[in-house]
């Protein structure tokens, strides 16, 4: 189902190229490449969800024929190339894959201005996967084009020491004063905010400026919205596609929220989520 205007979302954030590895004590089960991101998990997703998605990307040039598989779901592409395709190494260490150790395997360096197209758009969606991708000015910008949903994951996971940290976003008085929907999970609550309670957390996300907080949990999703707090639980049959789990989510309620009221829309991104996490990859629909 198409809406009128050209696109229902427009996703920034790179497009990675992850090594994933799962472990059962110090025995390696499995290992395998995966593309990754928002713009592949958050914006499969909303295409198989019926929106228009437009996906603005940076990758090396080498690597361009990965962007096919976005093309094929009728996802438009707007790419950019660079000197190398970011990624993460993602190892996780215990069956219920909830407890993994991340490390960066490449970064495709930061977006400019010139490098978005000027197009209709109801929502962006800032998504990056690592700190650096995109900057303050750049927030501004976009803020000013269209309403702006951000995950804050691409401004407190930092590159450190070839690891990725978590560290709180020196500017985010000023950039979060410029989002409408945010979304964090716990950890990143957390370093924002200094709040381990969710429930004081996304109060305290809610002071910056930003009028919806989306926050990821293991169990579920917990959205605080005009006031508000709505809850909805994850429940998936199994869990074997941990990845992409918090792209899915955001996206499925963005999407959703641009028809409905933020409860139904914390109902509806739970129920995509939980059919997401029984298998690895994207959101391949309800069956």
């Amino acid at each position: 189902m198409e809406r009128s205007t050209q696109f229902d979302v427009t996703i920034i954030g790179h497009f990675a190229k992850d090594r994933l590895v799962f472990r059962d004590g110090d025995t390696v089960v499995e290992e395998r490449i995966s593309p990754g991101g928002a713009v592949y998990y958050g914006g499969i997703a909303l295409r198989r969800l019926g929106y228009a998605v437009a996906v603005i990307t940076r990758l090396g040039k080498e690597d361009f024929s990965l962007l096919d598989v976005l093309r094929a779901e009728g996802i438009r592409v707007f790419a950019t190339p660079a000197e190398a395709t970011s990624g993460i190494e993602n190892v996780y260490q215990t069956a219920d894959l909830d407890r993994r150790v991340c490390r960066p395997l490449g970064f495709a360096g930061p977006f400019r201005p010139e490098e978005i197209p000027d197009l209709e758009t109801r929502r962006f969606l800032v998504g990056p996967i690592m700190a650096g991708e995109v900057d303050l000015p750049l927030v501004k910008w976009l803020a000013r084009k269209a309403p702006l949903a951000l995950d804050a994951q691409g401004f407190v996971r930092v590159r450190e020491d070839g690891r990725l940290v978590f560290r709180d976003w020196p500017e985010k008085r000023e950039g979060l004063a410029c989002v409408d929907v945010l979304k964090v999970d716990s950890a990143e609550a957390e370093v924002l905010t200094g709040e381990t309670d969710p429930y004081r957390a996304v109060r305290a996300l809610a002071k910056y400026g930003p009028r919806e907080i989306v926050l990821t949990l293991p169990h579920g999703v917990l959205v605080h919205a005009e006031g508000r707090d709505y809850e909805a639980p994850f429940t998936p049959r199994r869990v074997r596609g941990r990845t992409g789990r918090g792209d899915t989510c955001f996206a499925a309620y963005l999407g959703k929220r641009l028809e409905a009221p933020p409860e139904e829309a914390c109902r509806f991104a739970a129920e995509v989520t939980s059919r997401k996490l029984e298998a690895p990859g994207p959101f391949r629909g309800f069956e």
